[in-house]
């Protein structure tokens, strides 16, 4: 989206033009479930109708590397709740992939090394 068309739909004092639940026809809940570390990229393909800029702006956000549902929330300045509602149907429309987040192994909370670590950095901090 180029600065003129996201101008269509920012104004500098008020805000977004266009409401959030606008955005997604009013649903808030995905087709398909999202965690807000899932990664998605797009596909190159493009869906058969246009659906509107925000799809837009998420395909252009997500071309070039995976991005974390949580980030493209944050730079479309969207409700997390519709951000999936968006990657959703594009998803549906073959247009993005996405990868469920890598589990974190977690540390035994009596773990020596970890426990020493903790110690040195507040050490440190004093």
């Amino acid at each position: 989206m180029t600065d003129a068309q996201e101008g269509m739909w920012l104004d500098d004092e008020a805000g977004r033009l266009v409401r959030p639940y606008t955005v997604s026809n009013g649903r808030t809940q995905p087709a398909i479930h999202f965690d807000l570390l899932s990664l998605v990229m797009a596909t190159g393909t493009r869906p058969k109708t246009y659906l509107g800029p925000d799809y837009d702006q998420v395909l252009t956000l997500c071309e070039n590397r995976p991005v974390s549902v949580a980030e493209i929330a944050a730079r479309l300045r969207l409700p997390a709740a519709i951000t999936k509602v968006l990657l959703s149907d594009l998803l549906g429309h073959e247009a993005l992939t996405t990868q469920a987040p890598r589990p974190i192994e977690a540390a035994s909370p009596t773990d020596r090394k970890l426990l020493e670590a903790v110690l040195d950095g507040l050490r440190k901090r004093i």
